[in-house]
């Protein structure tokens, strides 16, 4: 499969590390021309040299649209164009109820969910001009079905991914564009192990019908499946990636 996304440039967003580093080595290896993008700036571009094969390192916060458009017309100076977009970038809090205000879910929503729209946006527009098709995945997380507690603004954002998908793929199939969201369980990535996620791995696996502890390439193998042709007659659907933890 190191070819089948050849000639395809794809953009990660959130991609300094953990899951969305994991995804752009994943599409770099398939072929893609993968734009690392950021906030951390420097994290971007650590991730892209190591990645190598390539890849384009492009600071952004999605949550500014100046910045995104900035984004975009790096985008087209250096790469010409966009195929795939996988929207990852994302907050991931933990904090009881009692203790979220407006500030916090004002903040969360603007990154996970707006910040996902002003992307997609400013994507979609450019694969629909250039007549090609593309490929929209973002991901969402399994907390959605399982209403996970300590998590409120970011479990409503992540829900409102999935509708935003499926009402997507619905506006875009007609121009060749699919829309899907990934909803991972919990992950060893570098962001739960420094937070209180931490210490839920045990819960979590024996819950699973796979045991084991969940790791940013099963997420990136998911995605990679997704970017391809051959997932072209898939859209508008969610694809839980949690090893059997929540059966829907």
């Amino acid at each position: 499969m190191a070819d089948r996304l050849a000639g395809k440039t794809a953009l990660v967003t959130g991609a300094a590390q953990g899951i969305g580093r994991a995804i752009a080595q994943r599409l770099a290896g398939d072929g893609a021309t993968v734009i690392v993008s950021d906030i951390n700036a420097e994290g971007a571009q650590a991730a892209a040299s190591d990645i190598g094969r390539g890849a384009l390192a492009i600071a952004a916060d999605i949550s500014d649209p100046s910045s995104v458009a900035a984004l975009f017309e790096e985008i087209e100076r250096r790469a010409g164009g966009l195929d795939i977009l996988v929207n990852n970038a994302a907050i991931v809090p933990f904090v009881p109820w009692d203790e979220v205000d407006l500030d916090h879910w004002r903040r969360i929503i603007d990154v996970n969910l707006t910040g996902t729209f002003i992307v997609t946006r400013a994507a979609t527009d450019r694969m629909r001009a250039a007549g090609k098709g593309g490929r929209v995945i973002s991901i969402s997380s399994n907390t959605f079905f399982a209403g996970t507690p300590n998590m409120a603004a970011y479990v409503a954002a992540k829900g409102g991914i999935i509708g935003f998908m499926r009402a997507l793929a619905t506006e875009l199939g007609q121009h060749g564009i699919t829309a899907n969201a990934v909803t991972p369980g919990l992950i060893e990535s570098d962001g739960v192990k420094a937070s209180p996620h931490n210490e839920s791995f045990g819960f979590v696996e024996m819950l699973q019908a796979v045991k084991g502890r969940g790791q940013p390439e099963h997420i990136a193998d998911v995605v990679s499946f997704l970017a391809s042709d051959d997932s072209r007659w898939i859209t508008g659907q969610t694809l839980n990636v949690d090893a059997g933890m929540i059966r829907h």
